[in-house]
């Protein structure tokens, strides 16, 4: 650890896992240790992952975050982050979600990659992430701050698991030899009407190419993708606050529709 204790570590931890549980949110963590680096931010991480894992929680798969130009600049940042997907933040395609559940949720459109094979850095490249993959699903990811009002720096949310809530997964896998994943594209919906669209090459220019930081990232961090994992490339466009009631779609080419609805009232 490079600028804090392991107590201040826990702390740190401790006050994001809480308040997920109370759905209160907190101050940046940021303000409290400004001098916070990311490789603390994923000791962070890491604390409340096995804290998870210990409690029975199972990993299906990681995310990437901050991939695009668009969510890059909205939180002032210039390097991509990544978090840890577990089985129950896992929904179908059309399932239910009670706002109420999260704190400030917001939705967008990606991809989801299926590993055929394990993948660590370092020396991962774009060629080598097409080759690990065993297939792409349309996916919707609801992200979550726990830090009040979005106020994040990148130190802020690698620490908050990347803003990790939940995914929903389209209901085909597709191979992607015969796809070109850069120019793949998707429409965007809130209760019917068109309100966003993007395309592959938002994330990073090519979305092997956020396999392959992952793996790349992972491998420094001592980890790797493994067989069978789900892969968030990251968001293809701009991040959608949530309404009660809302129902969003995203339907790309080549890949049909996924799609997501949000409570009305209370749960």
């Amino acid at each position: 650890m490079s600028t804090s204790s392991a107590t201040g570590i826990a702390d740190l931890a401790d006050a994001l896992w809480q308040a997920e549980l109370t759905r209160v949110p907190i101050s940046p963590i940021t303000d409290l240790q400004p001098k916070l680096a990311v490789g603390d931010a994923y000791d962070i991480q890491a604390y409340n992952i096995k804290r998870r894992t210990d409690a029975g929680g199972v990993i299906r798969g990681r995310k990437i975050g901050l991939t695009s130009r668009a969510t890059q600049q909205f939180f002032g940042v210039t390097e991509p982050s990544c978090g840890v997907l577990f089985a129950d933040m896992f929904l179908d395609d059309g399932d239910e979600v009670a706002v109420d559940a999260l704190l400030q949720p917001r939705v967008t459109s990606e991809f989801a990659f299926v590993m055929a094979e394990g993948l660590a850095g370092p020396g991962v490249t774009s060629v080598n992430a097409l080759a690990a993959i065993g297939g792409v699903l349309p996916a919707v990811e609801i992200v979550d701050s726990r830090v009040v009002d979005w106020r994040i720096q990148l130190v802020d949310t690698v620490a908050d698991n990347a803003s990790t809530a939940r995914v929903v997964l389209g209901t085909r896998i597709f191979p992607v030899a015969p796809l070109d994943l850069c120019h793949l594209g998707v429409l965007f919906y809130r209760n019917g009407s068109p309100i966003e669209s993007g395309a592959g090459a938002a994330v990073l220019g090519n979305p092997a190419r956020c396999i392959a930081w992952l793996a790349n990232t992972l491998g420094s961090l001592g980890g790797g993708l493994h067989r069978g994992d789900v892969v968030l490339s990251g968001a293809l466009h701009r991040l959608v606050p949530v309404r009660r009631g809302d129902v969003f779609r995203a339907h790309f080419a080549h890949l049909g529709t996924v799609s997501v609805q949000f409570a009305r009232g209370a749960r």
